[in-house]
């Protein structure tokens, strides 16, 4: 290639990027395609391609050229963890988890990788054995993937030791089939095999037909229960708790700020922040005629938040860690989601094959929350009406 092919060919891929940062998928597309029209190319441009193509949710050629990429280069780690999360869209959970085990040993997930020295576990029946199941990433995470240690623990007939962060430890104490707990950053007891907990699904190759499994599996401390029963007693019913923002990784589009929401605003609701970080302060100037009950200040941890959903008729949320817990709880949740949302919501339908009780709206188009918004204050008007 000559020097000045090679400098079009680096301009055009600033291009291509700049394109993509805007949304504009279509001409990039183009563009890309256009360096490719000769069927070879260097590898960002297909990588391109495929993202492309993805943002335009077109999941299955996105995939394709994802699959080829990786059968070219098998040791490309950040090629592998992209095919995962385009199969696991489409729900092609066989090679879809097989490949969700390349997350590791990326930029974004090395400080959760660890070097365990003992085999992980492969799914077979250990009985007399202990199995060590450690959690890894996000609080979201943990609520959406606990439900699996009762079936780990029948599966493997194993002594079961959770790790996990002291965030979510407390549920895992209230649920069966784990026999010891032990908190992230301590040196858990003597153990034969491991597997992280986001590893579970390959291991014993969970399907979409075992989901959703039995729901709820997480249960509100019951005296957290008591203590928010007393504080929300007077407050005019319905109660629906709204959470607006979530942490700018590993998507900043996800939040919103809480004006957006000023549609969801009527009579007859009463709207209960639940929002937390730096958003909350939002709470403190809520849309005009929103009834708006500041609780962030009150919560203190997850077990707060999930007395408060036990209690909710509804939670109209982003898609934060909230809404998996009121999901994992079996309460009410309706989630604005991006036009590509994340792997576990799918790509298309108001159904999540995780939680029954949570319902899905999406962006027709990127960056579109105000179609979003508009079709949750219809539906919640209907459903007030409803229930009263």
């Amino acid at each position: 290639m000559t020097a000045e092919a090679l400098h079009n060919l680096q301009t055009a891929e600033r291009q291509i990027q700049a394109l993509l940062g805007e949304g504009q998928s279509e001409q990039a597309e183009a563009l890309v395609r256009s360096c490719l029209a000769s069927g070879s190319g260097p590898v960002n441009l297909w990588k391109l391609l495929a993202n492309a193509l993805r943002q335009q949710r077109r999941f299955e050629e996105s995939r394709d050229i994802q699959a080829m990429l990786v059968d070219s280069m098998p040791g490309d780690l950040a090629l592998r963890f992209d095919l995962a999360e385009t199969l696991l869209m489409l729900g092609e959970f066989e090679r879809g988890w097989r490949e969700y085990h390349y997350r590791y040993s990326l930029p974004h997930t090395t400080r959760i990788e660890r070097k365990v020295q003992v085999p992980r576990w492969d799914g077979r029946a250990i009985p007399g054995q202990t199995l060590l199941i450690h959690d890894e990433q996000g609080f979201g995470d943990n609520f959406q993937f606990l439900r699996l240690i009762p079936w780990a623990k029948q599966r493997s007939g194993a002594r079961i030791i959770l790790e996990i962060s002291s965030e979510t430890l407390s549920f895992a104490k209230r649920m069966e089939g784990i026999d010891l707990i032990t908190p992230r950053g301590t040196l858990p007891p003597a153990f034969n095999v491991h597997c992280e907990l986001m590893s579970l699904p390959m291991v014993m190759g969970l399907k979409i037909a075992d989901l959703p499994g039995a729901v709820p599996y997480l249960k509100a401390d019951p005296a957290q229960l008591e203590h928010w029963r007393k504080r929300l007693a007077d407050l005019p019913r319905p109660l629906v708790g709204l959470v607006w923002g979530g942490r700018a990784t590993p998507n900043p589009h996800r939040s919103i700020p809480l004006r957006t929401l000023a549609p969801l605003a009527m009579e007859g609701i009463t709207f209960l922040s639940l929002q937390k970080g730096p958003q909350a302060a939002d709470a403190k100037t809520p849309p005009a005629g929103m009834q708006l009950v500041n609780l962030s200040d009150e919560i203190a941890d997850f077990d707060d938040t999930a007395a408060i959903l036990s209690i909710a008729d509804l939670l109209i949320s982003i898609d934060s860690a909230p809404v998996h817990l009121s999901g994992a709880l079996g309460r009410p949740a309706w989630v604005m989601l991006l036009n590509v949302a994340d792997w576990r919501w799918s790509y298309q339908g108001e159904e999540s094959i995780w939680y029954p009780s949570v319902r899905l709206f999406r962006q027709p188009k990127r960056r579109d929350w105000e179609s979003v918004v508009n079709h949750i204050a219809a539906e919640l008007a209907l459903w007030r009406d409803r229930i009263q």
